[in-house]
């Protein structure tokens, strides 16, 4: 795969007992913040305003070369610069793993989710996914329209699947028509919660595809691909297909504007409503999952996935490891999906969880709109290992996994060796073993009087650099 940066945030829910907990879930999700940089000490705590909502002491950064802070309430995750795909997994996996220690060693009565529903306010939390692309290729012109009928279809396989709908689209279109039909079980989570096609900030509009730019790297080389449409996966083989096929289609994209320039590389595949499309596919219980294009045609979500396949197979010639476990997965999903959604449960989420609530429906004489069937929904997503049922499944081995347990487990304090969060991961250390305050940020580290250390390529992992400049810091005269 070509070499990329990528990442994954991730906003968890969080639920307690009452009755046993002092305080708020958003209390007690600071609580576990505060365990991992005070107790753990995983990381270093911010002491300056990155923002309006995030005062000093919010969050921080991990050693890991990742990111935990709080975000409207909820604990958020942000995985640290990857430059490959498994590693990617280990890093999203990571957290879990940290959430659950503390929970064990604090005997908190709560439960954290890895998911992007409040079924009973109708909240929405996201899983933002982040790739770094290249700034020569026009971004409005030929990446967006490109990427739009991806994005739109891509659930089929990456959605995590949710019990019931939500309304919030009623005021920007007419959708009452399809609005007036029950909805028992759809395969998106966030489909409904999508009410543009494009928009550049977050808290006003949620878009297919976010167009702020906002590179944290070489602003002339790069710019950063924010994306707000994914829900979040419990399983690791849909995270990896999820950004893997993500990851191999700029590659495409970005070799064939090399080879052609400004010319579009799919043509006639445009959508004639992404916004509809997205909500559309997210809810065909037919699972035909057809869309309708500007030019008038249909045309199935595995067959408009299967037209990026094979550009991407035609473009991408250079290949590793990784980049053939993608376009083979990419492959069998879409041929499993054609046959019967059930082939495809030990990989996608929304499979699994609805074979798993069909099952519990048969087996309890319950039907869809049972309370109950809505507690389940969001225990798929507990991540507690001993009480969530994707964890259950996994633990009967009928899920299919792309990491070990080893590799998690070392994701948790060491950072990635390929990316400039080696480098971070060194500095603050370093740093922090020479009690020298500094401010950390993605691409930029602050400390003494007005010094500071730039990482604006994001594969520049060259220790030796950082040391030069640790050298240089000790040397300044301390202000008296």
């Amino acid at each position: 795969m070509k070499k990329r940066i990528f990442g994954i945030e991730t906003e968890f829910g969080c639920m307690t007992d009452a009755e046993r907990v002092r305080g708020t879930s958003e209390g007690v999700a600071a609580r576990v913040r505060d365990y991992v940089f005070d107790v753990l000490e995983l990381g270093l705590r911010d002491i300056h305003y990155r923002d309006w909502g995030e005062p000093p002491g919010n969050g921080g950064f991990l050693f890991n070369g990742g990111r935990l802070y709080i975000d409207m309430g909820h604990l958020e995750y942000a995985t640290p610069e990857c430059g490959t795909l498994f590693d990617l997994i280990a890093y999203d996996k990571a957290i879990e793993y940290v959430i659950n220690n503390i929970l064990t060693d604090t005997g908190l009565p709560t439960a954290f989710f890895k998911n992007n529903i409040d079924h009973f306010t109708g909240a929405t939390f996201g899983c933002h996914e982040n790739f770094q692309i290249s700034r020569d290729v026009p971004f409005y012109r030929v990446v967006i329209p490109t990427l739009m009928p991806f994005f739109v279809t891509r659930q089929i396989y990456a959605g995590a699947g949710r019990v019931g709908a939500y309304d919030e689209m009623i005021e920007f279109g007419d959708f009452q028509d399809e609005l007036g039909e029950q909805q028992y079980y759809q395969i998106s989570q966030r489909a409904d919660h999508i009410v543009t096609e494009i928009y550049e900030w977050i808290q006003f509009s949620r878009a297919i595809i976010n167009t702020r730019d906002e590179p944290l790297s070489d602003y002339t080389k790069y710019r950063r691909l924010h994306l707000l449409v994914g829900d979040s996966n419990m399983s690791e083989y849909a995270t990896a297909l999820k950004v893997g096929t993500t990851a191999l289609l700029l590659s495409a994209i970005e070799i064939f504007h090399e080879m052609h320039g400004e010319k579009l590389p799919l043509p006639g595949f445009e959508l004639a409503d992404p916004v509809y499309a997205i909500r559309h596919v997210s809810r065909d219980s037919t699972f035909t999952w057809r869309v309708e294009l500007k030019s008038g045609k249909t045309i199935s979500a595995i067959d408009l996935q299967r037209e990026y396949l094979n550009f991407v197979q035609a473009l991408v010639t250079e290949r590793d490891e990784e980049t053939e476990w993608v376009l083979a997965a990419w492959e069998t999903i879409l041929d499993d999906l054609e046959g019967d959604w059930l082939n495809v449960i030990d990989r996608v989420d929304w499979a699994a969880k609805k074979w798993l609530l069909e099952a519990f429906i048969d087996e309890e004489k319950l039907d869809w709109e049972d309370p109950w069937i809505k507690s389940q929904d969001l225990e798929y997503h507990n991540i507690h290992t001993e009480s969530g049922l994707y964890y259950a499944l996994q633990e009967q081995g009928q899920v299919q996994r792309v990491v070990t347990d080893e590799h998690i487990l070392h994701a948790v304090a060491n950072a990635p060796q390929d990316t400039r969060a080696k480098v971070r991961a060194f500095l603050m250390r370093t740093l922090t073993q020479n009690r020298m305050p500094c401010i950390v940020d993605w691409h930029q580290i602050y400390a003494g009087h007005t010094e500071y250390f730039e990482m604006k390529e994001p594969f520049d992992t060259n220790i030796t650099k950082a040391q030069r400049w640790m050298k240089r810091l000790r040397k300044r005269p301390t202000r008296t």
